[in-house]
């Protein structure tokens, strides 16, 4: 098997230049990743009520983490209906089964 080459991408955060080693079949993901975080932390910069860089940066990725993890909470509330649901389907399709 081929191992993915890791070629430099450049992103811009606030301003900044970043380049950051990239398997090319993930760099449009970096490029999206790059442009969200750029948005939130403008979003909190422009608020002015968080000042430097740093302070920022944090306050985008406890923003972000706390999103993805509400949506993985979301994703398993959903998962356990739809098993839920499945064992509802496959208990009617077993007695209809049986009565013919």
């Amino acid at each position: 098997m081929t191992e993915a080459v890791a070629e430099p991408v450049t992103v811009q955060i606030l301003g900044k230049e970043y380049r950051v080693a990239c398997p090319e079949d993930q760099r449009h993901a970096l490029i999206t990743s790059a442009s969200l975080l750029d948005r939130r932390m403008r979003e909190i910069r422009d608020t002015g009520k968080v000042v430097g860089g740093d302070r920022i940066a944090v306050m985008a990725a406890l923003n972000i983490t706390h999103e993805l993890l509400t949506l993985k909470d979301q994703q398993a509330e959903m998962d356990k209906r739809i098993q839920a649901l499945r064992a509802r389907v496959d208990s009617a399709l077993d007695k209809e089964g049986e009565e013919h």
